[in-house]
C-alpha cells in the first residue's frame, strides 16, 4: 500500500499504518536506468496481437513512493476538461478543475531549476503553487536542441504553437517541461509526504518490505473491512494487521496492485473468482476492468551533433564519473534533470479524416503528446551515431484492457492486458502524430542538424500511464468500483486512492492528477464519519 498523499496538517491521535515494499532511489537522470532494476516490480504484459505478438515491460515502482520514485518525473496537470469530465461522470462537482485549484496549490512547491537560469518566458508563475510539498521545476540543464524546438514553434505556429505554460489547464501547444525535481534531485511522494516533519510522528508506523496479500472483513453482516493480511518473507509466513482503533483501510497500491489485492480478497466478478476457486466476498464485476493506457512510438533521428550530452554520457566513463561527482557535491550538472526539456500537446484537425467521434474530454484537450528527447531512449545506446528522438503518445485512447489474476496465490504476478489498438482510432491518431513529427522537423531550424529518420518499425510501447482498474462512478451506480468519495462500493471501511479510480486516462502524464486527487481525498477522509468518530 502506497502512502496516501495529503493526510498532513494538524497532528491527530489517530495512528496510520503504511505497509510498503522499500528500496532507495537515486538522482533525477537515473530515471532512464531503473526499468528492470530492483526498484521495479518488473511486470510484463500478456502478448499483444497489435504489437506483433510482443509482451512488453510494464514497470511499476517497487518501494516507498511507488511509481513516483521511478517515473520520468513529468509534471503535467493536463486539460481542465479532463477534470470537468470526471465531475460529470461521478456526479461530484468537487472533481471539477476550478474546484480542485486549492489542492493543486497545496501539493505543488515550484522551485528554481538546478542551474538557476533565467526562466523568463518559460512558465507562468500565476498558475503555480509555491508553498506545497512536492518540488516542481523547469529543466536544470540545457540541451543543444532546446532552442531549435522552441524556434520551430515560431516557424510553424499554426500546427505547433508555443504554450507558455501547459499547466494552466489550457494545454495545447509546445512548451518547457515541468518536472518533479527540486534542487537537482527527484521529488517523489516519499520525499514529499514522508519528510522529517512527518516521518517522526509517533502515530505513524511504516512496515517496509511488506507485501500485502489481502484485505479482510471483520463483519460480513454489513461487510465492514478491518484487517490487512501481509507477508515479509515471500509468503512463508502471513501476518494479519488489525489495529484496535482502525478507522479505514486506504488502498493505494496502484493501477496494478489495487485490483490484484481486491481480487485476491474476493472482491471482483464473482463468476471469474469462482473459476479460480476464490470465494466471493463482494461482487463488483468492474474490478480490474477498463484498463486504459497511453501507447507511445519512438521516432528516432540521426543528427549532426557530436556533443549531444546523452549520446556522450553513455559512451564516456570519465564523463559519467565526473557528472556523478558534481551531482553528489553540488546537486548541479547533467544528472540534475530528466530526459525531456520540452513537451507538446496537440490535436488532430477535425477535417483530417482521422477520427469520427471525439475521444477526448473536449475540443481543448490534446489528442496526442510529443516528447522531445535528446539522445536515445535505450540504455546502452547504439555504439555509433548521434541521436534525437521525438516520442508521440496517444492521449485519449478508446482501447480498453484489463488486470486479472490466474491463481489463488497473491504472490503470483497478475495478467496485464492493455489491449493496445483494439480500437482502430487509436492507431489512426498515432499515425497522424508520426506524420506531424515529420512536418515539424522539416522546418528551417532543423536544416543541417537532422540527417535522417531512423527505423520506426515495431517501436510501439507503453507510456506507463495506466488508469481505470477501480473506476469511480456515481453513488448508486451499478458499474464502477468506488463512489465519488473513493469509498469501495457495497462495503464499509475501504477507500481507494490511486490512479486506478480515474474513469478515463488524463490527457497527459498521470503523476500530477494523482497528487491532486489524493489531496482532496485527504480532506474527504478527515471529514468522514469514520474519522470523526463513527467507527
Amino acid at each position: 500500500m502506497k502512502r496516501l498523499k495529503g493526510l498532513r496538517g494538524k497532528k491527530h491521535s489517530f495512528h496510520y499504518e503504511i505497509v510498503e515494499d522499500r528500496e532507495e532511489t537515486q538522482g533525477a537522470f537515473y530515471c532512464s536506468r531503473v526499468i528492470g532494476s530492483p526498484l521495479d516490480w518488473n511486470f510484463t504484459t500478456t502478448k499483444q496481437d497489435s504489437l506483433n505478438g510482443r509482451s512488453i515491460a510494464y514497470p511499476r515502482g517497487f518501494g516507498l513512493g511507488g511509481s513516483s520514485a521511478i517515473n520520468a518525473m513529468a509534471y503535467t496537470r493536463n486539460s481542465f476538461q479532463d477534470y470537468d469530465r470526471y465531475a460529470q461522470i461521478s456526479g461530484d462537482l468537487g472533481w471539477r478543475w476550478d474546484a480542485l485549484q486549492p489542492y493543486i496549490r497545496k501539493n505543488e512547491h515550484f522551485v528554481a531549476p538546478a542551474d538557476h537560469h533565467n526562466t523568463t518566458g518559460q512558465f507562468n508563475a500565476s498558475v503555480h503553487g509555491f508553498d506545497g510539498v512536492t518540488s516542481v521545476s523547469l529543466p536544470g540543464y540545457p540541451r543543444l536542441a532546446d532552442g531549435r524546438v522552441i524556434k520551430a514553434t515560431t516557424e510553424l505556429p499554426v500546427e505547433f504553437p508555443f504554450n507558455l505554460d501547459y499547466n494552466s489547464g489550457h494545454q495545447l501547444g509546445i512548451g518547457w517541461a515541468s518536472m518533479t525535481i527540486g534542487h537537482g534531485t527527484r521529488s517523489s511522494s516519499e520525499t514529499s509526504y514522508l519528510g522529517p516533519t512527518i516521518i517522526d510522528r509517533p502515530n505513524l508506523h511504516i512496515l517496509i518490505r511488506a507485501h500485502v496479500t489481502r484485505i479482510l472483513p471483520f463483519s460480513k453482516a454489513n461487510l465492514t473491512f478491518g484487517a490487512v493480511e501481509f507477508t515479509q518473507d515471500a509468503g512463508v509466513t502471513k501476518h494479519i494487521l488489525t489495529p484496535p482503533s482502525l478507522k479505514e483501510i486506504i488502498l493505494s497500491a496502484g493501477v496494478i496492485g489495487t485490483p490484484h489485492i481486491l481480487l485476491h480478497s474476493g472482491i471482483g466478478d464473482s463468476s471469474e473468482l469462482a473459476d479460480l476457486g476464490i470465494p466471493s466476498t463482494l461482487n463488483l464485476s468492474d474490478v480490474g476492468k477498463d484498463l486504459s493506457d497511453h501507447v507511445r512510438w519512438d521516432v528516432p533521428f540521426t543528427i549532426n551533433d557530436t556533443k549531444a550530452v546523452e549520446n556522450v554520457y553513455f559512451r564516456n566513463a570519465t564523463f559519467q564519473r565526473d557528472s556523478l561527482v558534481e551531482w553528489k557535491s553540488n546537486r548541479t550538472g547533467f544528472l540534475t534533470t530528466g530526459l525531456i526539456n520540452q513537451l507538446g500537446f496537440l490535436r488532430v484537425p477535425n477535417n483530417a479524416g482521422v477520427w469520427t467521434e471525439e475521444p477526448c474530454a473536449g475540443n481543448e484537450t490534446a489528442h496526442y503528446e510529443l516528447a522531445f528527447v535528446n539522445g536515445v531512449t535505450s540504455d546502452p545506446p547504439p555504439e555509433t551515431g548521434n541521436f534525437f528522438v521525438i516520442v508521440p503518445s496517444v492521449l485519449c485512447p478508446r482501447s480498453r484492457g484489463s488486470v486479472r489474476i490466474n491463481s489463488t496465490n497473491p504472490l503470483d504476478p497478475p495478467l496485464i492486458n492493455p489491449n493496445y489498438f483494439s480500437h482502430p482510432q487509436d492507431l489512426a491518431i498515432l499515425h497522424y502524430a508520426i506524420e506531424s513529427i515529420k512536418r515539424f522537423v522539416n522546418s528551417r531550424v532543423w536544416e543541417g542538424y537532422i540527417l535522417e529518420i531512423g527505423d520506426i518499425k515495431d517501436r510501439a510501447s507503453s507510456a506507463y500511464h495506466p488508469v481505470g482498474t477501480a473506476s469511480m462512478s456515481p453513488f448508486g451506480a451499478d458499474w464502477g468500483v468506488v463512489n465519488p468519495d473513493l469509498t469501495l462500493k457495497g462495503a464499509e471501511g475501504v477507500r481507494v486512492v490511486d490512479a486506478s479510480v480515474f474513469p478515463f486516462v488524463p490527457s497527459g502524464h498521470v503523476q500530477a492528477p494523482v497528487y491532486i486527487f489524493a489531496e482532496r481525498a485527504a480532506d474527504m477522509i478527515k471529514a468522514s464519519s469514520a474519522y470523526l468518530g463513527g467507527r
